[in-house]
């Protein structure tokens, strides 16, 4: 399984987001990503493109909450040259907005609502929209199965898994700060997961001081 690295803290990309990066780029992250809000964008692409120089593939999460600014967010992506945009619902826009760059796009199944974002829709809603996802030509989705208000995260994850089927690439993010959280994700048919908050408020492995130490645990947790 996949660990992607959030630079971010309360759904924000983190202020000293370039010089936390600098500090970890050695350790062998290979997913890192940041959401479209907390810096400007020009920042962002600065961040992009040095995770990209480490080696590491860039995300992009998009967490604006109207279709009109999730489309701008997804244009905008389009043209920060990261690898993966995940997030929105704008499923045929941004596949075309995409195109003609090399960045793939990941939408969220469900119902997604607020800022931070609450996730509405029961397990069947996560499946239709997941094959729905995949139809449409999408790599695969990125489910905030934490973030659960009608279901039980886990039932959530493995309704995606069985919508993705076996070609699609599932993404877990938000709320994950534990080992066991982490293992019982994977459990459930998750490829990937993100982590941000926990790494910055030291949560996932209490008594590992500062970013660099929290991300080699989560590594060390997957055998890395």
């Amino acid at each position: 399984m996949d660990f992607i690295f959030m630079l971010t803290h309360h759904d924000k990309t983190v202020e000293n987001c370039l010089e936390v990066f600098d500090e970890i780029k050695d350790i062998g992250l290979t997913h890192v990503g940041f959401k479209d809000v907390g810096v400007d964008v020009d920042t962002l692409g600065k961040l992009a493109k040095r995770i990209r120089h480490s080696g590491a593939k860039a995300y992009v999460e998009v967490v604006s909450t109207t279709p009109e600014t999730i489309r701008t967010s997804i244009k905008a992506a389009a043209d920060l040259g990261v690898d993966r945009v995940l997030g929105g619902q704008e499923l045929t826009f941004a596949l075309e907005s995409l195109q003609a760059s090399s960045a793939s796009y990941y939408p969220f199944p469900g119902i997604p609502k607020g800022h931070p974002t609450k996730l509405h829709g029961d397990s069947g809603k996560i499946e239709s929209d997941c094959r729905a996802a995949m139809t449409a030509g999408c790599p695969g989705v990125d489910l905030l199965a934490y973030r659960a208000q009608d279901d039980d995260p886990l039932a959530l994850i493995r309704a995606a898994r069985r919508g993705l089927g076996s070609a699609g690439y599932l993404i877990v993010a938000g709320s994950i700060d534990s080992t066991e959280r982490m293992k019982a994700v994977e459990d459930a048919g998750a490829d990937a997961f993100t982590i941000g908050s926990a790494i910055f408020e030291e949560s996932f492995k209490p008594g590992a001081r500062g970013v660099r130490a929290q991300c080699e645990a989560v590594m060390a947790a997957l055998g890395k």
